[in-house]
């Protein structure tokens, strides 16, 4: 008996640890090629905006970009080579583009360029380039996971971003309050937020109801 409660007890603390430490999440983020950006008025330069997958698989992202159209503004957005189908709407202080498999079945993985934007610098100061990330929000950035049901798997709050410093530079402009409201352009625009598949979700729920039984079973031989 105590050899099975013995027993009992390490694979209850496996199956915690599995649960809890080892078992994957699912984590997709934004980010550009460059950190900091430093040009002089009236010249051109680039940002590589890129998508982070983690370790799912992607059938398409939006990307959202907020930007100070004071200090600078998208001249053209080039497609990257991540994505076989990629489309963009600039406009002033925001920029969309959206990259999808064209294939069904067919899935992205892994690190890639889905655009690449070229922007003017306008005047002297500092700008901050951001994806605009709101889980409230149809209008906003998302990447979206290979699954049954489309599955919004973006972490806003590991979303990179870029600070340009035109000339001398300047105090850091925010790139709150504007938001995106009709940058789809003749896109259709979403309505509502990719929901959650309950197949996706099935052996989450599994592991939960086994460490159930375990933990019934660990309390039943100790009583």
């Amino acid at each position: 008996m105590r050899i099975t409660r013995f027993s009992f007890l390490h694979l209850f603390v496996f199956l915690s640890a599995y649960l809890f430490i080892l078992a994957p999440v699912e984590a997709a983020y934004l980010k550009f090629d460059k950190a900091t950006t430093s040009v002089t008025a009236g010249s051109t330069f680039t940002l590589n905006a890129v998508v982070d997958a983690g370790i799912d698989q992607i059938t398409s992202t939006d990307m959202w970009i907020l930007y100070d159209p004071t200090l600078i503004e998208a001249q053209s957005a080039s497609s990257g080579a991540f994505f076989p189908a990629v489309t963009n709407n600039l406009s002033s202080g925001k920029t969309y583009i959206a990259g999808l498999i064209t294939t069904p079945g067919t899935y992205m993985t892994g690190v890639g360029t889905v655009a690449t934007i070229t922007f003017r610098a306008l005047k002297n100061g500092t700008a901050t380039v951001a994806y605009d990330c709101r889980t409230d929000a149809s209008n906003s950035s998302k990447v979206i996971k290979n699954a049954v049901d489309p599955i919004n798997i973006i972490v806003c709050s590991q979303n990179g971003t870029s600070v340009v410093t035109v000339g001398t530079g300047g105090t850091v402009a925010p790139t709150t309050g504007a938001q995106p409201t009709t940058v789809y352009g003749n896109q259709t625009q979403p309505t509502t937020l990719p929901q959650t598949g309950i197949m996706d979700e099935l052996p989450k729920l599994l592991m939960v109801g086994i460490m159930f039984v375990m933990v019934g079973t660990v309390m039943r031989l100790f009583l």
